[in-house]
């Protein structure tokens, strides 16, 4: 790249800007779609995004991968050009024929037996080439770690789709179609930008066309293909279940409910870091050796458990007064659904960056192996426990089935790439988190009313709580927290004298 890199901290805040700028649009148009939308509806919403997410992991042909491991971070204009020609555009054109198979496959199948695919189904066949091409864009942008074109995109996407969804499902129709077709209509917009800034950044040449490159960015890929399919369907398979078992969208609904507001945690917890983490250990596993990525590592690792515990305690005490407060009484079924979700969102991910590493070294196959093996054991548990449970049998089944992927990664990653929390961070968060969750059950919170009064008031003095109690007990976040404050009081001096 060009220009020196920004550092972890700043990339960190950057993407963490977007996430909270993106969550606080879902917190705008989360309580008006559940409101406006009943359970079936919303169910139905929830069904067909899912399938749209698988197609579209298909779809991508496990190219971002290949453009993370081979982008070339001191390649010049010709290096740059090649890269782009064979591992995005030649794997997008491939992408494309594909789809359009699938498009006049079923075309040609409604034709012969006179059956109709739902309005909302090709919609969602319809985004599925542009949330590719977006979603590889966007891995380019985060591969030459220019997080602040990222969190501008990104928070303007969002806000453009919220705006047509509103608008459609306010004033057009309080419908599962009217809300995708919005969506629809923002995503076209947002592809028109990306197109603009992949002309200038990826160039494409017939010169450079290479099908060497392009088969090996291809079989880089190909098993994380699968992975990425089976990633999807642990999310699909939920709802396809419970529809199956129960024969009920209503059901679903009070699943996908819950589970919509539990990836909000997930992008506020760890998305972020995610985003500015992987780059940062790609480039320092290649240029500085797994010593280096180890020590990004800790360095990450340790707020990070305290920060996801922290969040854990207030999801466990005050998720089902979140959906209360935010969708009304005829949605508290979800409040359990996120609760648990919401806790396994933001604790499971410090083990997934504790066992970061298997792609580093080439091990897509293992990835896909240990992607396919949660699969299995969420498909097994769902099937015994949605008939005993109902919908907290989906819950459970994914609660398992992710800790084993998260502790697979653990295990088979290479132990020269290992990092857990240390045990002090642990202990002390464990420690504080329990006696957090005894206190609130041991008072009740004084009998606060269910709903906003719980969250605001009961969430405030359990957060401070345990933010105040972790500063007491750890030196080392204190330390941290302190340098933090500092670095940001220097920059507001400097950018006020300036």
């Amino acid at each position: 790249m060009g220009t020196k890199s920004p550092g972890m901290v700043a990339h960190y805040l950057r993407y963490s800007t977007a996430n909270v700028m993106v969550i606080l649009a879902g917190f705008v148009s989360f309580p008006v779609l559940t409101r406006l939308l009943d359970n079936t509806q919303y169910g139905i919403l929830g069904y067909y995004e899912t399938w749209a997410l698988m197609a579209v992991a298909f779809g991508k042909l496990g190219t971002q991968h290949a453009l993370q491991r081979y982008y070339p971070h001191d390649g010049d204009a010709g290096a740059t050009r090649s890269f782009a020609t064979n591992y995005f555009h030649v794997p997008m054109a491939i992408s494309v024929a594909l789809w359009l198979l699938v498009v006049a496959g079923l075309l040609a199948y409604d034709w012969a037996t006179g059956s109709r695919q739902s309005p909302v189904m090709w919609l969602a066949l319809a985004s599925v080439p542009m949330a590719v091409y977006a979603s590889l864009v966007d891995t380019v942008l985060r591969v030459r770690e220019s997080s602040k074109l990222v969190m501008l995109s990104r928070i303007g996407s969002r806000w453009l789709q919220l705006v047509l969804m509103l608008s459609a499902v306010v004033w057009i129709q309080q419908s599962a179609f009217a809300v995708y077709g919005a969506k629809l209509a923002g995503t076209l917009l947002v592809v028109a930008f990306y197109l603009y800034w992949a002309r200038r950044h990826l160039p494409f040449s017939r010169a450079a066309v290479d099908a060497g490159m392009a088969r090996q960015g291809l079989s880089f890929g190909g098993p994380m293909i699968i992975y990425e399919a089976f990633a999807v369907a642990l999310i699909l398979v939920d709802r396809v279940m419970l529809k199956f078992l129960t024969g009920d969208f209503a059901v679903v609904g009070i699943f996908s409910i819950g589970a919509a507001l539990a990836l909000q945690v997930h992008m506020f917890m760890n998305l972020a870091i995610f985003e500015s983490f992987t780059p940062m250990a790609n480039r320092l596993n290649v240029t500085e050796g797994a010593s280096a990525v180890r020590a990004l590592k800790s360095s990450v690792l340790m707020p990070m458990t305290y920060a996801s515990v922290g969040v854990s305690v207030l999801l466990w005490c005050f998720g089902t007064d979140v959906i209360l407060a935010l969708s009304g009484p005829d949605k508290v079924a979800s409040g359990p659904v996120f609760a648990v979700m919401g806790v396994s969102r933001a604790l499971l991910p410090v083990l997934l960056v504790a066992g970061y590493g298997l792609i580093m070294g080439k091990r897509s196959t293992q990835v896909m192996v240990l992607m396919c093996g949660s699969l299995l054991v969420n498909s097994v548990l769902n099937w015994v426990w949605i008939p005993q449970f109902g919908v907290m049998g989906a819950v459970y089944a994914t609660l398992v089935s992710s800790t084993a992927l998260a502790v697979g990664h653990c295990v088979w990653v290479p132990r020269d790439l290992l990092k857990l929390p240390d045990a002090r961070t642990v202990v002390t968060a464990g420690g504080v988190a329990a006696g957090c969750i005894v206190g609130v059950w041991a008072t009740g919170l004084f009998g606060l009313r269910p709903g906003w009064e719980r969250l605001l008031v009961g969430g405030t003095v359990v957060g401070l709580a345990y933010c105040s109690l972790v500063l007491l007990l750890d030196a080392r976040i204190r330390m941290q927290v302190l340098g933090l404050l500092r670095s940001r009081s220097r920059a507001g001096a400097i950018a006020a004298g300036s």
